[in-house]
């Protein structure tokens, strides 16, 4: 979307909320989708700029606190100069814009320069973080209030506005924002007004974050053991009695796949469930896609079955991507579901029978076992012979399943409703992420994902050594074959050739290890 009414331009001061990508609101989310510009900070999770459209501008204006970066009034001009060009402007900002954000001034630079505005709140990270360290920043037993403080204030200022007394005579919750810096003098300010040096304190890194970290002390250790931990920004400081519930409820840290970072190889426009699912484990999801979707070069093969549809006795969908090419093709020619009445349709699987289900179709027939084997055996109980079968599949593919049909008398049809190919990606960073030993898992989901892999990364010998420390992941044998065949050593695979099972197996792959190494029997 270009502009907005009548031309004009306007701007959202969203908050990206405190780094965890799920964290988003809807609203936010929205507004990213029409967003012409974009211009967001350091603590917003570059993620979220896949919800933008791949034209929008794209502007990094860091507010790290250190090193440079550019001043508050070249951010407004450029709020101001995007918005009065007619753009939708999306100013991003870690957290919530109006809670140590700047966002109040971005917001009267807009009004007064008569630029129409609207605020989308985030989750602060003054909540959202002390939460995924297992800390609630109140309790009724143990904290009434909470106090959210900056730790960095003006620097233009003649003297601090803290109530440093108030503060520490405060029974809640103290918790800093932006404070690593002053952390000394924090710690000092608290016990010099009479806070107790055993109050319980708790400093996180890059909360609600896969690469999370959470330090526990107390006002009179807590500084010695940053520095020794070598501790660094960007950082939530909680202080308060509070801190005492993490060893109960942390929850976000002792997931089984916790900071772990898993590449997933298998096409972008199907990376979501993969991606959702590792997150649900505390993995980081890393898209790394090794093969597109695409259309068939000629649809006329389709066509023709189409229109000789009523003479088919079964329809075989080997996968997710030929269901849906071949359902909205299809319908794409003025068919809908009523032609495929009377055709026995199987699905290899569950996940592909889900699919034909969009498509208000039920399958008669779902394998035992997930690949081209196993509706070979399933069909073994079928009466097959002089039957019309159809199956639309991939371009490329195995010819297990139609030749053995073939051998059993029926009278098969192929025809291919997508071809895979070779994205056109430079693989520079993920070899680099390899090298840095900055990927724990790849995730390979077919075999023509893993020969493409290689490929990408200019071949085996050069593939080999980089994944020495890295696990290897196939969603079944079929695949794990090809991974093999290529040098790779397979340490998980799931009993079943799903995408949940697939996780789950890798989940259970370092569960078992961190239950070995703890002396602990399965």
């Amino acid at each position: 979307m270009s502009g907005t009414e009548h031309g004009k331009g306007k701007v959202y001061l969203v908050g990206a909320g405190p780094g965890d990508p799920g964290l988003l609101t809807l609203r936010g989310r929205d507004c990213l989708k029409q967003a012409d510009v974009v211009l967001y900070d350091y603590l917003a999770n570059p993620a979220l700029l896949a919800h933008a459209p791949e034209q929008t501008e794209r502007l990094y204006v860091g507010r790290r606190g250190t090193g440079k970066y550019p001043e508050q009034a070249s951010i407004n001009r450029l709020l101001i100069e995007r918005a009065q060009a007619g753009n939708v402007v999306v100013r991003l900002k870690g957290g919530d814009p109006f809670v140590f954000g700047r966002g109040g001034e971005e917001a009267e630079a807009l009004a007064t320069a008569g630029i129409a505005f609207e605020v989308v709140p985030g989750v602060t990270a003054a909540v959202a973080v002390p939460a995924y360290a297992g800390i609630p920043i109140t309790h009724r037993t143990l904290a009434s209030t909470v106090t959210i403080v900056t730790g960095h204030e003006d620097p233009t200022k003649a003297a601090t506005a803290l109530d440093w007394p108030r503060l520490a005579a405060s029974r809640g919750t103290l918790v800093f924002l932006m404070g690593m810096k002053q952390l000394p003098t924090i710690t000092a300010q608290l016990m010099q007004e009479g806070l107790s040096p055993s109050t319980p304190v708790a400093i996180t890194r890059w909360g609600t974050r896969t690469d999370q970290r959470t330090l526990v002390g107390t006002l009179s250790d807590i500084v010695p053991k940053t520095q020794a931990a070598g501790m660094e920004p960007p950082t939530v400081i909680v202080v308060g009695e509070v801190v005492q519930l993490r060893s109960t409820l942390n929850w976000f840290e002792r997931r089984p796949l916790f900071g772990k970072r898993v590449l997933m190889t298998r096409a972008k426009e199907q990376a979501d469930e993969l991606a959702t699912r590792l997150a649900g484990y505390g993995a980081e999801p890393v898209a790394g896609p090794t093969i597109c979707i695409v259309p068939p070069l000629d649809w006329k093969p389709v066509d023709q079955a189409l229109a000789e549809i009523g003479t088919y006795d079964w329809i075989i969908f080997t996968s997710v991507n030929g269901v849906d090419r071949f359902m909205t093709h299809l319908w794409s020619k003025g068919f809908d579901a009523r032609c495929l009445g009377g055709r026995r349709l199987c699905c290899i699987g569950p996940r592909t029978a889900q699919e034909l289900e969009r498509f208000g179709l039920r399958a008669d027939l779902i394998p035992a076992e997930y690949q081209a084997e196993g509706v070979l055996a399933a069909l073994t109980q079928k009466e097959i012979r002089t039957s019309r079968i159809l199956i639309p599949r991939a371009e490329v593919a195995r010819e297990i399943l139609p030749n053995e049909l073939r051998a059993r008398g029926a009278h098969v049809d192929v025809v291919s409703v997508y071809r895979t190919l070779t994205p056109d990606l430079n693989a520079e960073g993920w070899w680099q992420e390899l090298r840095d030993h900055r990927l724990d898992v790849i995730t390979f989901t077919s075999s023509s994902t893993v020969r493409n892999f290689v490929a990408m990364l200019g071949g085996m010998e050069v593939v080999r050594p980089l994944l020495q420390s890295v696990t290897i992941a196939c969603i079944g044998p079929i695949t794990a074959t090809t991974a093999k065949e290529f040098g790779l050593t397979v340490s998980v695979m799931p009993s079943e050739n799903t995408i949940p099972a697939l996780v789950e197996a890798i989940a259970h792959h370092y569960g078992s290890r961190e239950h070995c190494a703890a002396g602990v029997m399965q």
